[in-house]
């Protein structure tokens, strides 16, 4: 009886420590991290801002900074929707993985086993397989900023595989599986690959085996079912300042490397999946073990980075970070996991200036504020 009494009260006691050290954290990030925050967007002119910090399974920040719109005043909350660009790309490669864990694609397959019509000019492109196209080694070019066709939006079922039987004017950049080449228009035949073996489209085969899973509500790969209320508006540089953009960034030609629209409440629960291999409040989406998959190096990037599968590994203070980024047009955003501290910051802006890296600069900002508490 009496060792039950203590253990309940060790117990108590460290559910009080990390109550306790929670609330440091937040002070910490109010006094420290806000003040950085508000001097970035007033600096840069940016209009809107968001960030979430998760930290052992529990979002201990969520909050919105400026406005949705220049000229509309409703502020950024932690439920604003953005285009969150090539943080799309994860998805890809968790829902890739999805698959390999039913025995529907093999990772060192050729591309061409489940598209039979992709092809490209350059004879070298039939040895190309998932694998090497989840890591940005598979040789293949990346899309011109005009490729995208922004102003030209397609919205049909049929337009990811449209675009991905146009590829045959294309050559490699260099052979399958030489060299880390970054590369759009790989995720793009990815995304026709998930709609291929699994039968739907590739926007229908995420929501319902990974957005629904996780519980991530307001989140979407179609524009056309976003909340209109809580979407923001992109803003670019313009010859008098920042203006609203003239084009929003949606094409389902596009969907598997960019157009996922989600918000923090919902990326910190993506966040908090991947920390915990896998699985959120009893929902798992893939096996732990995928990861060890993921998160292998495939490729070097550049000094101190390396490609894994649909993620970037790197190393800070010591500590090991998975990344993603994205930009577009008028968008900018980031997610970066530290998994053996437990610890995740993602960050959105509607803004997306020409050679400005405000919010890498504010999310390493917090996740050294986060780290340091580590030690």
């Amino acid at each position: 009886m009496i060792k039950r009494i203590i253990l309940i009260l060790l117990i108590l006691a460290a559910l009080a420590s990390g109550a306790f050290a929670q609330k440091e954290r937040r002070v910490l990030i109010q006094t420290r991290l806000e003040p950085l925050i508000e001097k970035t967007m007033r600096e840069n002119q940016i209009p809107g801002f968001a960030i979430g910090i998760v930290e052992n399974g529990k979002v201990i920040y969520a909050k919105g900074f400026g406005v949705a719109k220049l000229g509309d005043g409703k502020p950024v909350t932690s439920k604003s929707l953005f285009h969150m660009a090539s943080v799309t790309k994860p998805f890809v490669a968790a829902a890739i993985m999805q698959l390999v864990e039913r025995g529907k694609i093999n990772l060192d397959a050729r591309v061409t086993e489940y598209l039979p019509y992709f092809r490209l000019k350059d004879e070298r492109f039939a040895a190309i397989t998932v694998r090497q196209m989840l890591g940005h080694t598979s040789g293949m070019p990346d899309v011109e900023d005009e490729g995208y066709h922004w102003d030209k939006p397609e919205y049909d079922d049929g337009a990811l595989e449209r675009y991905v039987r146009s590829l045959t004017n294309l050559s490699l950049i260099s052979a399958p599986g030489e060299k880390f080449q970054y590369s759009n228009i790989a995720f793009e035949v990815l995304g026709d690959v998930i709609a291929k073996v699994s039968g739907e489209s590739f926007e229908s085969y995420v929501r319902r085996n990974i957005l629904k899973p996780l519980g991530m509500k307001h989140s979407t790969l179609l524009i056309r079912q976003a909340n209109r209320k809580l979407l923001t508006t992109p803003h670019v540089q313009g010859e008098s300042g920042v203006t609203v953009s003239k084009v929003f960034p949606y094409n389902r030609a596009h969907a598997p490397s960019s157009t996922l629209y989600s918000n923090i409440d919902d990326m910190n629960r993506w966040a908090m999946t991947n920390l915990n291999r896998g699985e959120l409040n009893g929902r798992r989406i893939l096996k732990a073990s995928s990861y060890d998959l993921l998160w292998k190096p495939q490729a070097d990037v550049e000094t101190g980075r390396k490609a894994g599968l649909g993620w970037f590994l790197s190393q800070r203070n010591g500590h090991q970070l998975l990344t993603h980024l994205g930009v577009d047009v008028g968008f900018n955003s980031l997610i970066v996991l530290a998994p053996d501290n437990s610890i995740s910051i993602v960050a959105m802006s509607n803004f997306s200036p020409n050679e400005n890296h405000y919010v890498r600069d504010i999310v390493f900002a917090a996740i050294d504020l986060m780290l340091s508490e580590k030690r």
